[in-house]
């Protein structure tokens, strides 16, 4: 509909081109011949009587008549016999016809040479196509859009958004696009209008606040910081804010805050939330900052090889802890690059295989090592490995590998 109307518009300038072109040629009026030669010789007339009488007085005239005699005859054969003749001066159309073609010619010609018409319609067909890439994007099981994609988003949603300034949700998913792109500086801008449209809404607050914290300046980061604070006293639930909160913490050194907050978005997530595994880990990373262990849901294991084994190139040492019946099927896993030994590693429950199986519920453990060659933990033929004697959480426990499948 759009290009539909941008060619009627052109058609209607270049339409007013012709007629500023052609009106001109059809607006002079007729003129009586006969009459503007009467004017003429009367005005030739009065100006030559004028100057014999001027010649007459100073002498140089010896008969005055006689020259009034011979003015008046060669006035009257400029006479012409019908005095009614009346010439028009028309132009035909046809005469107008070339000077018409070159000038529709010319302007169509040079918008399609300069124009960028290509650029122009795959514009109007980006901005057609808004509602569908919209939805896509915020379909979580929708096909990922593409680089191309996500740029025809941006180029629709700013015509869009030129069009509608005040449409608060285009400007936050245009925040978000200039995330993904890392273009922080179309984020903050976008999620800035976004927020100030709507300064109560918590989406917006939220979306703000994470530009403003992505782009590493301290003032943004402390606005950030506080907004991300608001949204907690009016919903202490939100995960969101938590780990936005629990991210600029840690990034600042502030691991004790990094752990609080993600203990808080724990509390509130479900226990089936695939989350769970990943908050433990990142706390677990934060209290290593710190220098803290917890030796009750830990197993510290320090591995060493027999004289026989030699570590083959690119070789990867698995280390996992599992029930003190043996049980293959392990709790918590590690694995490591091969490089020099002894070396000793912590698994806790961060390191867990299944989040319905914490290693920390166990009574007793066993800790089994292994050198991978190939890199694939189902192929065992030829790997060596060892394993330690039951133990339980918190104990140190000692891996010799000395033993080949």
């Amino acid at each position: 509909m759009i290009e539909l109307w941008f060619w009627v518009a052109t058609a209607l300038i270049v339409l007013l081109s012709v007629l500023i072109f052609v009106l001109p040629m059809f607006s002079g009026k007729n003129q009586d011949v006969a009459a503007s030669r009467d004017q003429l010789n009367k005005a030739f007339y009065r100006e030559r009587m004028s100057e014999i009488d001027e010649e007459s007085r100073e002498g140089l005239v010896e008969d005055k008549s006689e020259l009034e005699v011979e003015l008046k005859k060669s006035l009257l054969d400029d006479i012409p016999a019908n005095k009614d003749v009346v010439q028009s001066q028309g132009v035909k159309l046809w005469m107008l016809m070339p000077g018409i073609i070159v000038l529709v010619g010319l302007s169509y010609g040079l918008y399609f040479v300069e124009g960028h018409s290509d650029k122009v319609s795959h514009w109007y067909q980006v901005t057609e196509n808004l509602p569908e890439l919209s939805d896509r994007l915020m379909d979580s099981e929708a096909e990922p859009l593409s680089d191309q994609e996500m740029t025809d988003l941006t180029l629709a949603l700013r015509t869009k958004l030129q069009q509608s300034p005040d449409d608060a949700t285009g400007w936050l998913l245009l925040g978000r696009l200039g995330l993904s792109n890392r273009d922080m500086t179309t984020a903050l801008g976008a999620m800035e209008k976004a927020y100030k449209l709507k300064p109560n809404d918590m989406t917006m607050k939220l979306g703000y606040a994470q530009a403003m914290l992505y782009t590493g300046d301290e003032t943004y980061v402390s606005q950030s910081r506080k907004i991300l604070r608001e949204v907690i006293g009016q919903d202490h639930t939100n995960t969101q804010a938590y780990s936005l909160l629990a991210f600029e913490a840690f990034g600042r050194g502030a691991f004790d805050e990094a752990i609080d907050a993600w203990s808080a978005m724990k509390a509130f997530l479900p226990a089936n939330d695939s989350r769970h595994k990943m908050l433990d880990m990142s706390i677990a990373q934060a209290k290593a900052r710190l220098g803290i262990t917890d030796d009750t849901s830990s197993v510290t294991v320090t591995v060493s090889l027999s004289d026989e084994v030699k570590v083959p190139q690119n070789a990867a040492l698995i280390v996992s802890v599992h029930s003190a019946d043996g049980a293959t099927m392990p709790y918590a896993a590690k694995r490591i690059k091969a490089s020099t030994f002894p070396v000793t590693v912590t698994l806790t429950d961060a390191d867990n295989m299944l989040e319905a199986r914490k290693m920390s519920s166990l009574s007793g453990i066993v800790v089994r090592a292994r050198l991978d060659n190939d890199g694939n933990v189902t192929t065992k033929k030829g790997d060596w490995y060892g394993e330690s004697k039951p133990t339980k959480l918190g104990d140190k426990s000692q891996v010799s590998i000395n033993k080949r499948f």
